[in-house]
């Protein structure tokens, strides 16, 4: 019988180490407010998801000795671990191929930085590994928002990280390995200022249920770029 597991890489909500290419106009702790806001609107679609589709929810922290403080965090309903390894591609296999270890034979990935990805695209992305060995969501920098899959490879991520064509690579990796692999609808992350103009534009029918912490701090402290 299938065992589903979905894992959130995050960091710790840091002044000057998370949403830097947000400052300016943000200061370094406005930028870390909103982060973790932005994380718990992740967890909770997350959770969504996972309840909608049997999945277990786990949390990928760094740096490691942030695992309890972010653990307690998400209110004790998150398995977290660290994140091992040298490199964002070291520290993704290792992961997955932790929760493979733990019988898990349906893996998916998304990072904390893409609040209005819905639980419905977690469920599709499952869903798609009846006939895929993977399923990615796009974003609009050239990475992706979710990535489903399998079984782990160390191939699949043999590439740069944090480039334009990191989706691209990715998929490419994946069929050199002879996966059939599904693309599903793009979504997008939070990385400039500029990015929440994208949120924004979104029904705010649906923003109030995907990340109503996220859209409720930006409202109150103005931060919306003109």
């Amino acid at each position: 019988m299938s065992a589903s597991a979905l894992v959130v890489f995050a960091k710790q909500p840091v002044a000057g180490r998370v949403k830097t290419r947000m400052c300016p106009p943000l200061e370094r702790g406005q930028a870390a407010e909103l982060y973790a806001r932005m994380l718990a609107d992740v967890l909770e679609e997350s959770l969504r998801a996972c309840d909608r589709s049997g999945a277990q929810l786990f949390l990928a922290v760094h740096p490691p000795e942030a695992v309890p403080s972010m653990s307690e965090a998400a209110g004790g309903r998150v398995e977290a671990f660290a994140q091992r390894g040298k490199d964002l591609s070291a520290r993704m296999h290792a992961a997955l191929q932790r929760l493979a270890g733990r019988g898990f034979d349906r893996l998916a990935i998304r990072g904390s930085d893409s609040p209005a990805l819905a639980a419905a695209r977690i469920e599709e992305a499952f869903q798609s590994l009846e006939a895929a060995d993977l399923a990615i969501a796009r974003d609009a920098d050239g990475g992706y928002a979710l990535l489903a899959l399998r079984e782990p490879h160390p191939a699949l991520f043999d590439h740069p990280m944090s480039t334009a064509s990191v989706a691209d690579d990715t998929l490419g990796n994946a069929r050199t390995l002879g996966w059939r692999c599904q693309e599903l609808a793009p979504g997008f992350d939070l990385d400039t200022v500029e990015d929440l103009a994208r949120l924004r534009a979104l029904p705010r029918r649906l923003t109030d249920v995907l990340c109503p912490r996220t859209v409720k701090l930006l409202d109150e402290r103005g931060w919306w770029p003109d």
